[in-house]
């Protein structure tokens, strides 16, 4: 129903606002085995008790100095300073007595709760706080930077740009359909996504999230539909001008609120999941609260969730949490049961169906565990059950992504069969042939990876697909700011010191450490891996078995108390930063554009552009694109290139063939794009220049289409941002 009017304050800005973030209008936003020592068992006898400090002053005040003597007349007013400064001593001592005794009990607690063992029900009881407690922090972020829950249901389809809106899309025709199964088998048929292709887009997308999500959305509404319980409300409400008057939905019942709930929720389960790994790892409530802190001080180096919340990573991520901390406990315990094996192969699974560069990151997991095997650090039985556990996961994921060729021709499944084949250093060259000879066989080697992009970054090779990746921000190298950052909150410096202690002891999390901090430093988006990792091995200051040695020494408590002390200092900072993000979105360009397509093209018409405005024209559209932010696929990036040739030297007659080749009936054109350079030797010019340098001498074909786009082309709509071009 449609409550009670409401305003809210916009700006008109035509900017649109990138995922990043935007202030105001705009804004950037920037294992037993000899390698992991087994579970120390905690004495079971009593702590002892410190005993409590003595009252200060505890002596008869003012009677504590002597009785004046009248044979002593010279001295009295010396005596009676005396007395006022020890009343006054006392008075003020006393006052404080309470706060003094508080202190010492409560470093005592501190003392107990270090000693204590890893205590299930508390363990999990606080797990769900933190959880809570992060699920509240990603909202609140979230609805702070977009003011998500004033928007439209058009402008919060705008606000998933890119690849996002791409996956956002194939959500809205699940629940859009007349039911769940016609849904999901028009996404596994679908002719929108690559006109005139019919692709299956949940093997192509790796789209399971999205397919669940729906399903629960689908029977959460019949469950509301059946008891004629309201899931949602709605508002008018009124925009600045020239804006004109929308509707705003508030409740799970709105399709974009569920869909982004669900992944937060997932998100905050994930913090809960650091707790515990972080508790058994140093074996200590304590060093569970200090990951948690340590993720919280450097939340923006450890996730883009709260900004970006369909990528691909805010499924996955939190299924390798508990990969990693059900691998830690089959490393750390001499005989591990059926149930951790097979809670490993799922939570392998969960990791690797929502995201394609997944197998990568499983590929590190084992370089790091084979050579651990090798020198002895684990046992040939359970290494074994390990190798057989993954490669289950992988033959699931190949069945349950309908025989999509990837998982058999990876890395990692390469490096699975190679652990029977080959032992010491040639495992690793065997790993690398046999991946190639997979490829080829099953025709998936123009496939661009994760692997790929690595290899141009170490190589220093350029083309233009492995441009169109390095030259976005986020698969850039690692920041220079990005150490220092970790090191204003303590976060470095701490994981160091440990590294340099434990690397014997913790051999496996000391080498996956080092296969992140590699790869965060080739791509930074994979900082997610990296940051982390790092708050869980911060974790290990607290552990007796490790650090014992320490504590013999110096006083636990202050070491502890001095350590988060000084983290609070920048890690509050950062978390104030991040709070201060007030925003609200609107582009009103790309509404203007949505609008017109709505209203002025027929349904089957074809539209082509820059990878970021088709998946928003798909999604809020449902016209036909012929191509989209998906830019692994080998046919796809080539249909791109095509596309994109309106942004190099070639001909407009050679470019309109092309465009008519694929069935383009409309191109959006972004002057921007003609123009734009987000670092030397990305602009589009340049990048062709790399790809064609027989027409380098040409002029721009973007510009001459922006001064007479005639006769291969005709204006049909025209904004500050965006130009639609027919193609004749």
């Amino acid at each position: 129903m449609v409550g009670p009017t409401r305003s809210k304050l916009k700006e008109a800005a035509s900017q649109p606002l990138h995922s990043s973030g935007s202030v105001q209008c705009r804004r950037r936003r920037r294992i037993t085995g000899a390698g992991e020592p087994e579970t120390e068992e905690e004495p079971h006898g009593e702590v002892e008790k410190s005993e409590l400090p003595l009252p200060v002053g505890r002596r008869n005040l003012p009677g504590g100095a002597r009785p004046c003597s009248p044979r002593r007349t010279r001295n009295l007013n010396a005596q009676k300073c005396m007395q006022i400064d020890v009343v006054t001593k006392a008075l003020f001592l006393r006052r404080f007595q309470f706060l003094s005794c508080y202190l010492e009990q409560l470093l005592n607690k501190l003392h107990v709760l270090r000693r204590r063992q890893f205590s299930g029900r508390a363990t999990i009881c606080i797990a769900a706080f933190l959880g809570l407690l992060h699920w509240i922090h990603l909202v609140t972020l979230f609805e702070n930077d977009r003011h998500f829950s004033h928007l439209s249901s058009l402008e919060r389809e705008m606000t998933f740009r890119t690849e996002m809106g791409l996956y956002y899309s194939y959500f809205k025709t699940i629940i859009e359909a007349p039911s769940f199964l016609e849904g999901l088998w028009m996404i596994m048929n679908d002719r929108l996504t690559e006109y005139p292709l019919v692709i299956n887009t949940v093997k192509r997308f790796h789209l399971y999230p999205e397919v669940i999500i729906a399903f629960w959305y689908r029977t959460f509404m019949g469950i509301m539909n059946l008891f004629g319980i309201e899931a949602k409300t709605c508002w008018n409400v009124t925009r600045v001008e020239p804006l004109n008057e929308v509707q705003s939905c508030e409740g799970l019942g709105d399709p974009a609120c569920f869909y982004v709930g669900v992944i937060f929720i997932l998100n905050g389960i994930m913090m809960g999941l650091f707790f515990v790994y972080g508790s058994y790892l140093s074996g200590t409530q304590l060093g569970g609260l200090i990951t948690v802190l340590c993720y919280f001080f450097n939340h923006g180096e450890a996730t883009r969730v709260m900004w970006t919340p369909p990528l691909r990573e805010s499924f996955s991520y939190p299924f390798l949490v508990l990969q990693m901390f059900v691998l830690t406990m089959i490393l750390r315990t001499s005989n591990s049961s059926r149930k951790h094996f097979a809670a490993l192969c799922l939570s392998n699974v969960a990791f690797m169906l929502p995201w394609q560069f997944a197998q990568f990151i499983l590929f590190t997991q084992i370089a790091a565990l084979f050579p651990m095997y090798v020198v002895g650090y684990i046992e040939p039985n359970k290494f074994r059950k390990i190798i057989y556990m993954n490669m289950i996961s992988v033959l699931l994921c190949f069945v349950l992504m309908f025989g999509n060729p990837m998982y058999l021709s990876s890395y990692y499944s390469s490096s699975l069969l190679m652990t029977w084949l080959i032992q010491g250093c040639g495992w690793f060259c065997g790993t690398i042939i046999l991946k190639f000879l997979t490829s080829k066989l099953l025709g998936v080697s123009d496939h661009i990876r994760l692997s790929d992009l690595i290899a141009a970054r170490i190589l220093r090779f350029t083309d233009f697909d492995t441009l169109i990746y390095t030259c976005a921000p986020e698969f850039d190298f690692m920041e220079n700011a990005t150490p220092l950052r970790y090191t204003k909150t303590l976060l470095l410096p701490v994981v160091m010191v440990i590294t340099y202690f434990i690397f014997k002891k913790l051999v496996f999390h000391t080498l996956q450490l080092g296969a992140f901090a590699a790869l965060a430093i080739l791509i930074m988006r994979l900082k997610l891996f990296l940051t982390p990792h790092m708050c869980v091995m911060a974790s290990l200051i607290c552990s007796r078995r490790l650090f014992g040695w320490l504590f013999c020494r110096v006083r636990f408590e202050n070491v502890i108390f001095s350590l988060l002390t000084v983290m609070s200092l920048q890690g509050c900072a950062n978390l104030h930063n991040q709070w201060s993000i007030i925003g609200e979105f609107n582009n009103l360009p790309q509404e203007e554009l949505i609008q017109w397509i709505q209203y002025n093209t027929r349904p089957d018409a074809v539209f082509a552009g820059a990878m970021p405005i088709m998946a928003s024209v798909k999604l809020s559209t449902l016209h036909p694109i012929v191509n989209h932010p998906h830019y692994e696929d080998a046919d796809l990036r080539a249909r791109t290139k095509t596309v994109y040739s309106v942004y190099s030297r070639k001909s407009a007659k050679e470019v309109r063939d092309k465009l008519l080749e694929l069935h383009v009936n409309y191109y959006i054109l972004e002057e921007a794009w003609c123009v734009v350079r987000t670092k030397p030797g990305c602009s589009m010019l340049e990048i062709w220049d790399v790809e064609d340098p027989s027409n380098a001498a040409n002029p721009p074909l973007c510009s001459m289409l922006l001064k007479n786009e005639r006769p291969y082309f005709s204006t049909v709509f025209q904004n500050s941002v965006y130009r639609v071009l027919k193609v004749n």
